[in-house]
């Protein structure tokens, strides 16, 4: 066990400075020149097989071994160099996070993948996300719901992933600025929540939003140490199931709760 979760911190967990700096200092050798739209496009695809590779490696914890169809489209559609920092676009592909300003990173694409596929989006959902950053979850959302829902603590990260999913092309993502441990009243009740950042606990408030018969994905545990990826589960009476999916470690849930 410790032993995957040494691999995991290097390979796997996201959103954390530590593995930041691992892989800054792993790939220090590496010089990648900037890629043409056609090298994009292979890039994404090798990053896809990687995905798969990494579902089979872990299934035990997943308990399948390839994940839908659906989400793996999407995640070979998405443009993820126009999420990452200009500077870093050579990386995009990569599979691993990469640092957006504010101490804040865009998900490892094998976290957004497992976290996306295992909320079961079905195309009538309306999502809630939390944490929006650089709007790559979002987009990735966007390609398979009905209607995503994002809120974004940091204003600027806010404001660009807001501009950039509408330029884009994708009206269904909403962006606001706000503290996400609330949840956003107005549009509830949600098919399903995506929290990509650490809580000490899961927020009363994302639970009482989430619908009876929803899935709810988000790392609990101490701040900037390894958490657990959880998925919860909603009954039709509103009893909750939870299920420790993997060790991750995430930024922690920023604001005044």
């Amino acid at each position: 066990m410790i032993l995957f979760i040494q691999k995991i911190t290097i390979t796997i967990i996201q959103q954390f400075v530590a593995p930041i700096v691992v892989f800054l200092i792993l790939f220090a050798g590496i010089s990648t020149p900037v890629l043409s739209a056609d090298k994009y496009e292979r890039a994404r695809q090798a990053m896809v097989r990687i995905i798969e590779q990494d579902v089979r490696e872990t299934s035990l914890y997943l308990d399948k071994e390839a994940l839908d169809p659906r989400v793996m489209a999407a995640m070979g559609k998405v443009s993820r160099h126009e999420y990452v920092p200009r500077k870093l676009r050579r990386n995009a592909y990569e599979n691993r996070p990469l640092p957006i300003g504010y101490g804040q990173t865009i998900s490892q694409p094998y976290i957004v993948a497992i976290m996306t596929d295992l909320l079961k989006p079905e195309p009538h959902y309306r999502v809630l996300e939390v944490g929006t950053g650089s709007g790559y979850q979002a987009a990735i959302l966007a390609e398979l719901v009905d209607t995503i829902y994002s809120i974004e603590i940091i204003k600027p990260l806010a404001d660009k992933a807001a501009k950039r999913l509408k330029d884009l092309g994708y009206q269904n993502a909403h962006v606001r600025v706000g503290d996400g441990y609330y949840g956003w009243e107005e549009h509830a009740p949600f098919d399903a929540i995506v929290v990509t950042a650490a809580a000490s606990h899961i927020p009363p408030p994302l639970i009482a939003q989430l619908k009876p018969g929803g899935r709810m994905m988000i790392p609990v545990g101490s701040r900037f140490l390894i958490q657990q990826l959880l998925l919860v589960e909603k009954g039709k009476t509103g009893k909750l199931t939870t299920h420790q999916i993997l060790p991750v470690a995430f930024v922690p849930l920023t604001g005044k709760h």
